[in-house]
Order: C-alpha cells, then sequence, then structure tokens
C-alpha cells in the first residue's frame, strides 16, 4: 500500500479532498493538468477556479445552499472558510474575489508539507487507475470537463453505460407546491374515462390512482397557446461552440420543439390522449406530466422540459402552466456539457466505488451540481478515504437529516431517471409534523440537520 492518498483534479472537490487528507497527517499527491493544458473553459492557472458565476449563493439557513455552507463551516472546510475571507458584497449571498479564491486556495495547498502539487494530464498514457488503485487509494474528482484520456480509463472502471457527457435535465419541483385541485394522478390510459363508463364509477375509480406513477397537469386552448406563445419567446443561455453538437444530437429543448409549430407539443410531451379532466369530464386539450424523482416522492420532475431558458425565465415561464403557479423549484432544467456517472449504480454515500473500494469521487463527476455541494462531496469523500487508509473498514456516513448526508444519499440511492442534483430542502426527510408555512418549515429543517453536525 502506498503511503498516500492519490487526488486527480484540482478544482473545488479535489482540493477540498486534498485539504481533509492532509489535515489528518496524511500524505497527498494531487494532480492538475493546469497549467500545461487548459479545458475549453477554463483560463486560471490556480486550483478551485471558479468558471461560471462567483457566487456560492445564499448565507441564510432557510437556504438549502445557505444550511450546507453552514455544515461545512461547522466541519473545516478550507475553501469555504477562504470564501468567507475572499468575500465580497452580495447582500445576503456570498460572492467572492473569484482570481483572490483561487490563488489563496492554491497558496494554503502548496504551503502544506503533507500536499505534493503536480501539474500533469493524467490518463491512458499517464496515469493507469487501475494499477494505482490496487496500491493505494485514489480520489478521482475531475469535473464536468474531464480530460477525453482520463474519461477513457473511467469508461473502461465503470462500464459503457457509467459515463455520460452532457446533462439534460428537466425542472424540479417540490411535490408541496404543487395545486392538486388542479392536477390530478395517473397514468396515461388507466385514468381516462371509458366510453361507456357513467361519471360516478369512473370517479371511484380514479380516487384509487394515487399511487400512480405521475402527476398530471391539463391545460386548456388558450391555457396552452398562452404558454407556447411565452416559451417560444423566452430569454436562453447560450452554449460554448464545443457543447452545441454534443446536446442538441443528443435530446431536443423544449422550446426548440415548440417553435416548430404551435401544436408539436400537443403531439410530443404535452399530448392528452388516454387523460381525462376530472374538472370537465373531458379529454384536456394537453397535459404536462410530473414524474417522481426521489424514493420519498417529495420532488417532481416535469417530463420532457429539458431546457437552455435562463432560470428567471424557467420559473416565469413554467409557473404559467396551471397548477404550478407557486411552484417550488429545487432544480432548474439544464442542458450543458457534464461528465457524470451513474452514480447511484456505482457509488454508496461515502462516495466509495462499489467495484474497487480504494477508489472514491468526488465533485461534479458524481451528479452533485454547484460549487458548495462540489465542496461538500471531496469533505466526505477526503474523510472516508482517511478513514479507508488508516483502518480499512470503517466508513463515515452523514446523517440523511443533513444537506450533507442528503445529497450523499441522492447519487447513491437507486434512479433509473439519475440526473444531476443540486442542496435543496425537498431531499432532506420529511418533518413528523407537517409544517405549512414554508420558511418556519426550512427552518426547522435546519435546526435539526444544524444540531446533528454539531454534535457529531
Amino acid at each position: 500500500m502506498n503511503d498516500y492518498i492519490t487526488v486527480i483534479g484540482g478544482g473545488l472537490a479535489g482540493s477540498e479532498a486534498a485539504y481533509q487528507i492532509a489535515k489528518r497527517g496524511i500524505k497527498v499527491k494531487l494532480y492538475e493538468m493546469k497549467p500545461v493544458k487548459f479545458s475549453p473553459a477554463h483560463s486560471n492557472k490556480n486550483l478551485a477556479e471558479i468558471v461560471c458565476s462567483n457566487s456560492f449563493k445564499s448565507n441564510l439557513h432557510t437556504n438549502a445552499c445557505g444550511l450546507l455552507k453552514e455544515e461545512l463551516r461547522l466541519l473545516d472546510s478550507l475553501l469555504i472558510r477562504i470564501a468567507d475571507k475572499t468575500a465580497i458584497p452580495a447582500g445576503q449571498a456570498l460572492a467572492v474575489d473569484r482570481e483572490k479564491f483561487a490563488q489563496m486556495v492554491t497558496e494554503e495547498l502548496e504551503k502544506n508539507e503533507n500536499i505534493e502539487i503536480i501539474n500533469k494530464e493524467c490518463g491512458i498514457d499517464e496515469l493507469h487507475l487501475k494499477e494505482m488503485s490496487e496500491n493505494g487509494i485514489v480520489i478521482i474528482a475531475t469535473g464536468p470537463l474531464t480530460s477525453d484520456n482520463l474519461a477513457n480509463e473511467i469508461i473502461e472502471l465503470t462500464g459503457d453505460e457509467g459515463l455520460h457527457f452532457y446533462d439534460a435535465a428537466a425542472p424540479i419541483i417540490e411535490k408541496d407546491s404543487i395545486n392538486m385541485n388542479i392536477a390530478f394522478w395517473g397514468d396515461r390510459y388507466e385514468q381516462e374515462r371509458g366510453k361507456d363508463e357513467d361519471v360516478d364509477t369512473w370517479k371511484k375509480r380514479i380516487e384509487n390512482l394515487k399511487d400512480a406513477d405521475y402527476i398530471n397537469l391539463p391545460m386548456n386552448k388558450e391555457e396552452y397557446e398562452n404558454f407556447v406563445n411565452e416559451l417560444v419567446n423566452a430569454e436562453v443561455v447560450e452554449l460554448h461552440e464545443f457543447e452545441k453538437r454534443e446536446i442538441f444530437e443528443g435530446c431536443m429543448p423544449i422550446e426548440i420543439m415548440a417553435k416548430r409549430g404551435l401544436d408539436t407539443l400537443r403531439f410530443g410531451p404535452l399530448k392528452p390522449v388516454g387523460f381525462t379532466d376530472p374538472r370537465t369530464g373531458y379529454r384536456p386539450y394537453s397535459v404536462v406530466q410530473l414524474r417522481q424523482d426521489n424514493t420519498e416522492g417529495t420532488i417532481y420532475n416535469i417530463v420532457g422540459f429539458q431546457t437552455n431558458l435562463k432560470f428567471g425565465e424557467q420559473k416565469r415561464v413554467f409557473s404559467l402552466i396551471p397548477g404550478l403557479e407557486n411552484a417550488d423549484f429545487v432544480k432548474y432544467g439544464v442542458m450543458h456539457r457534464n461528465t457524470f456517472i451513474n452514480s447511484p449504480e456505482l457509488l454508496d454515500e461515502t462516495y466509495n466505488f462499489k467495484k474497487n473500494n480504494n477508489i472514491y469521487f468526488a465533485g461534479q463527476i458524481t451528479g452533485v451540481e454547484g460549487y458548495v455541494e462540489s465542496i461538500s462531496s471531496g469533505l466526505v469523500a477526503g474523510i472516508n478515504a482517511c478513514l479507508k487508509f488508516n483502518n480499512g473498514n470503517k466508513k463515515r456516513v452523514f446523517d440523511e437529516k443533513t444537506m450533507i448526508g442528503a445529497l450523499a444519499k441522492y447519487i447513491s440511492t437507486e434512479n433509473k431517471k439519475f440526473q444531476p442534483m443540486n442542496a435543496n430542502f425537498g431531499i432532506l426527510p420529511e418533518l413528523d409534523k407537517k409544517i405549512r408555512d414554508k420558511k418556519e418549515r426550512y427552518g426547522r429543517l435546519a435546526d435539526i440537520s444544524l444540531k446533528i453536525i454539531k454534535n457529531s
């Protein structure tokens, strides 16, 4: 067994993992291909480069990302500490000076005597993961733009279906925010009123459909046409050139589909065939379907709504759908280049690779989405890599009532339609007592989480 742990990737997750290992007195070899080679989206030679927004989102505990940051502060996260030190004015949010942030992270890791930073691309010719993991422990934290060489090795490790190269995910909303006075349960054709079925018999039958796979949102002609008009005229996110061909060959954004003709969606993802609107007793003009997205049934995704709309536009346009007028979006739809593994089949709740427990994954390649979420996964993987190094069998599984633990559970729980996920209150277990006020409910969930972390 090597006398060090290898971390591949010097982004947010890899940098956090390296720190967590080094602070426990174990040597780290941290591989980062910059500045020898840059991905199409990177330009800064330092570690922990922030490519997109410089915001780490809200600091409020009643915000899921704010809660996650506070958990990480309590657990001595280096990157959150540096984010606090390099913060710039942003109201209740934590925004950072991105240059100072990356520079300070690099300086902290460079001066740590337990960390050796190796600027070299890891791949088939440079580093054989199978051989390395036979002799030691490896954390792969190469992010959404993993180099082709290393991606090929990961495919060998995980199998052909284990690695995805783009993220085309529909928006996800909290079930409790759906207006069930409009929405109805039912699978296609099972809910539809039979030709010779009287209304009372049909209503009794559909009352028993609450275990159906879908929640359905009917629209009349006016509602549908208003929605389509707003959809085709909404603002979209511009993709990088290197993303466009790959993503659009994979699936079609709903706004592009809608531009092909007013009725296109009615004959596609919004087709009403097989449904009867309980409010009218007739087939609706169109139907939007929501499908359960986690085991607990607390969050639902909007089926077929992969999109490049800007987040604010998604909130505005999709809230026009009857039943979603007060929807709480826990994740907006995305379509972008994003290398990630099929974590529910491949990882456990410590980000440990099931097929070879000397290998861990961390960061966006695991399916956690966002800066703070990546840091969280790096912290968990780093802590558990140390336990493996020192003990061999012991693991630290974070309680699912914490945001750190809920994220780890989400990416490791069986999910046939797995897509990357950010921190949100919808993935936490429900409270024993129903609290209608959202702010109060989130506050209570945060109190429980922080108490667990403080006592752990």
